[in-house]
């Protein structure tokens, strides 16, 4: 667990299984592949770690960058042979905690601006319009709403986020789903905040979000990002939240099924990216590729590491504003779209606005614009509805 990962954490005996796939014949961790050198793998991390906790190394903006580096994927703990490997991303976020409060004022200045502007301006972007501008049209959230459909910081703020939260909120107002938002009253879920290693500012986010809801007799959370409902489902209840959350690929899905959303034939050929937030934090890899296949005419295909294997985009811990893996072919969300361009997909699908705004940058800096698309699987089900 986090809390004694000083005592644990010097069981890692760097076995190198982390930056591997399943089948050990891919190098997986973004982080590893970006860099190439040990010290940027989980295990590289751990060692550094434990020998700066033993004073055997001192701080300083090279291990700070390392550090922050990690976009907390889980894919090492998917990949750890050792009955630990569940803690592995937790025991990186608890020396962040550490660090920030022993080193104070030596994090790396993106990780220190990105926080800053949380605190003072509730998002990571820098953005200074209204929160809910994006949403002209969409009702806001009143007592009596089915769900409130909570859409995050890129959703608000984001250009292409923004595109993806319209869409979603067009195919629920056309299935008649009770719902509103909370447009500029909207509030950060934290999640990348905590992921960062600010604990007491993550806390105070989640405690005002949890505390809105409950007076405004929220029940229902649909979530459009995949972080947002790993903080809300999975760790806000240790902070008193009592409330149901559902990604919005889980309702779109049901509303497929039920036949409240009809779609037309549609002819392409699209590969399905699985979001690590979605994936491998809460175990939904089949439900988006349902909504998919209910499009007639649709072709799924599988890019080669898919599911628990998925190769990150890169944008996790806060790295879809601070991109500290950027600027090489071997950057993440590169590879990645090289990979579903390759699959001879014309679009690629994906459930997440941070991979949604990661993987469309990678297709202008791979001069693959004409090629392929990034599209959500929102945006694609919209155009393909019975109109």
């Amino acid at each position: 667990m986090a809390e004694d990962y000083t005592k644990q954490i010097h069981r890692c005996f760097n076995c190198g299984y982390c930056k591997f796939d399943s089948t050990y014949s891919e190098f997986n961790c973004p982080s590893y592949v970006r860099f190439r050198f040990d010290t940027y793998s989980t295990s590289g991390r751990l060692w550094l770690i434990n020998a700066w906790l033993r004073g055997e190394v001192q701080w300083d903006e090279h291990l700070g960058e390392i550090l922050y580096t990690c976009v907390t994927c889980r894919n090492c703990a998917e990949q750890c042979i050792m009955r630990f490997s569940n803690d592995l991303v937790d025991w990186i976020i608890a020396a962040r905690r550490d660090m920030m409060e022993k080193e104070q004022g030596k994090i790396p200045q993106r990780v220190g601006s990105f926080l800053e502007e949380i605190y003072r301006i509730g998002n990571p972007l820098k953005a200074r319009m209204p929160r809910g501008e994006w949403a002209d049209g969409v009702p806001g959230y009143s007592k009596g709403a089915e769900y409130l459909l909570y859409v995050g910081c890129l959703g608000s703020f984001d250009g292409k986020a923004r595109e993806m939260a319209k869409s979603i909120a067009t195919l629920l107002g056309l299935a008649g789903v009770s719902f509103g938002v909370l447009g500029d009253d909207e509030g950060c879920c934290g999640n990348e905040v905590r992921t960062l290693g600010e604990q007491t500012l993550f806390e105070l986010l989640a405690n005002n979000n949890i505390q809105q809801f409950r007076e405004l007799g929220v029940r229902k959370v649909i979530a459009i990002s995949p972080h947002s409902y790993h903080a809300m489902k999975n760790l806000y209840p240790a902070l008193g939240a009592d409330f149901e959350v559902l990604h919005y690929t889980q309702l779109l899905e049901q509303l497929v099924r039920d036949g409240q959303l009809k779609t037309r034939d549609t002819q392409a050929k699209v590969a399905y990216h699985d979001p690590c937030y979605l994936g491998r934090y809460n175990g939904i890899y089949d439900t988006p590729r349902q909504v998919l296949r209910g499009v007639p005419g649709l072709e799924l295909v599988e890019m080669p590491r898919e599911r628990q294997d998925a190769f990150c985009c890169g944008g996790g811990s806060g790295n879809f504003a601070m991109d500290l893996l950027e600027g090489s072919r071997d950057s993440p969300n590169r590879v990645r779209v090289r990979e579903a361009y390759e699959s001879g997909a014309a679009v690629l699908a994906v459930a997440c606005p941070s991979c949604l705004t990661m993987l469309t940058s990678a297709v202008e800096s791979e001069g693959l614009d004409d090629k392929l698309v990034v599209s959500d699987i929102g945006q694609i089900l919209k155009q393909a509805l019975v109109t």
